[in-house]
């Protein structure tokens, strides 16, 4: 009997150790369940994501910058040289234009400015004894004295534009003081003028051959009182 109690007690003995584990394994099991769903949600996570991503954005902007860098270095590369628009005007249609090519080119502007400046009596070509009329008479008389005939840092320019009104079908002899004055080797040179009815004519061939150095191109004629965007339209065909 006493075989058969103690046979009794242990079996109680193992079926309570066997009742008592089940629930601290489930448990355990429940609560690495718990913490696993607890670190997928976790705020630390959560705000680590916000973080990252701005900072992929700016590192391929840092990338991206030299890029835009070495891609606006070659636009300018072409342009060795300055531009000089270099005019004479007797009446301001003339400097309008010239006004216009600059604007358009972003180019420096130079006056020609006779010594002895022409009044309107002067250039009324009408009168047969006005200036004009007796320079276009005399070609020794054509010879105009300027204030200043070489710009200031020429060797800087590689293209220069020479405006002028047309007189008697060429262009405006106080030009030819400054062509005379200058040389233009290793410049692209293009002649423009203003004239009410007059064309180009061979003004620009005559200067190009007074000239005798420098690569002229074919001049433009305009109004008198041409507008900003025709000018600025040719200024663009140009390709400069």
């Amino acid at each position: 009997m006493k075989k058969f109690l103690a046979i009794l007690l242990c079996f109680a003995v193992i079926f309570s150790l066997v009742a008592c584990s089940g629930p601290n394994e489930q448990g355990s099991q429940g609560s690495s369940g718990s913490n696993n769903s607890t670190e997928e949600s976790t705020p630390p996570e959560s705000s680590v994501a916000p973080t990252e991503q701005p900072s992929e954005p700016s590192e391929q902007t840092s990338s991206e910058a030299p890029s835009e860098t070495s891609s606006e270095t070659p636009s300018e590369e072409p342009v060795e040289g300055k531009t000089l628009v270099v005019y004479y005007s007797a009446t301001n249609n003339t400097e309008a234009v010239a006004g216009y090519i600059a604007e358009a080119t972003g180019a420096d502007l130079f006056e020609l400015v006779p010594v002895e400046p022409y009044t309107a009596e002067d250039l009324d070509w009408t009168d047969r004894d006005s200036r004009v009329s007796r320079e276009h008479d005399d070609e020794t008389l054509r010879v105009v004295e300027l204030e200043n005939a070489i710009p200031d840092n020429w060797d800087e320019y590689d293209t220069v534009f020479i405006g002028y009104p047309i007189w008697w079908g060429i262009a405006a002899w106080p030009v030819d003081s400054f062509i005379s004055a200058i040389d233009f080797t290793g410049k692209t040179v293009i002649p423009f003028c203003t004239s009410s009815s007059s064309g180009l004519g061979q003004s620009g061939e005559l200067l190009r051959d007074a000239a005798g150095t420098g690569n002229w191109l074919e001049g433009q004629r305009f109004q008198s009182r041409a507008s900003e965007d025709t000018v600025k339209e040719w200024v663009a065909s140009l390709g400069l």
